[in-house]
């Protein structure tokens, strides 16, 4: 079965598993997972250290290709299409935001935010990229090289490149984990409202208080998808993560 809280998905997986190599063998990281996001709002997927939330993360958003196991998004197979095709399918619908921010240090933040558009022969929107810059207070720093940045400010140009690229679906992958507690509450409100006014976003975190913002909670373990539930306290977020077991860190 597909886990899902409605009928209408944007995104689908189905006996998604994935291995590694190790010393002992080949060792899943995933297991038949199966997941239905729906379009728009926001999810979160946690789980206790090497549940495999970063892995499916991966999987679903066509940056890992499963070992079995397909990927629909907006339909599409992902994994059916060919690199190029991917490629050209996830500049024009996915967004992402990484811990690591995936930025290049010698280029400025603004290039750093045209140059997806540019690599697509997209016109950028030079109204919501000005605006952008001045909500999350980098309009002054637009032409300083990421590599003198830190790393609030390279987190906060990593959402402002995901949100001028205008993608449908944003996948986040610890968005706040190296973040203090005044860019958290900037990076989680801007998460949170775009998913308010119609864009699917997907966001791993370990932070309960991160996933009780999300309209659907996927718990995670030893590969598995455990349970699949609507928005939750983070009291109640903790006491599934204690069931579950391990520590919260991924």
């Amino acid at each position: 079965m597909v886990y899902t809280l409605g009928d209408a998905y944007v995104i689908k997986a189905e006996n998604v598993s994935k291995l590694v190599s190790s010393l002992d063998g080949p060792q899943h990281i995933l297991r038949e997972c199966e997941l239905g996001i729906a379009e728009r709002g926001l999810t979160a997927i946690v789980g206790p250290s090497g549940a495999g939330k970063t892995s499916l993360l991966y999987c679903l958003s066509g940056l890992d290709r499963p070992d079995t196991g397909r990927v629909w998004v907006d339909e599409v197979d992902l994994y059916s299409l060919n690199e190029e095709s991917r490629a050209r399918f996830i500049r024009r619908n996915i967004g992402y935001v990484f811990q690591q921010y995936n930025l290049i240090p010698y280029l400025s933040i603004d290039d750093n935010i045209r140059l997806p558009l540019a690599l697509d022969k997209t016109p950028i929107d030079e109204k919501l990229l000005n605006s952008t810059l001045e909500r999350f207070g980098l309009a002054a720093r637009r032409g300083s090289r990421v590599s003198v940045l830190s790393g609030g400010e390279q987190q906060r140009a990593a959402l402002c490149r995901a949100i001028v690229a205008q993608p449908r679906i944003i996948f986040a992958d610890e968005p706040t984990g190296a973040l203090d507690t005044a860019n958290t509450s900037i990076v989680l409100n801007e998460l949170r409202q775009l998913a308010d006014t119609g864009r699917t976003v997907v966001m791993v975190t370990h932070d309960v208080e991160s996933a009780s913002l999300a309209d659907q909670v996927v718990f995670m373990r030893d590969g598995f998808i455990s349970q699949v539930t609507g928005r939750l306290s983070p009291d109640q977020i903790s006491h599934q993560m204690a069931r579950l077991g391990g520590n919260h860190d991924d």
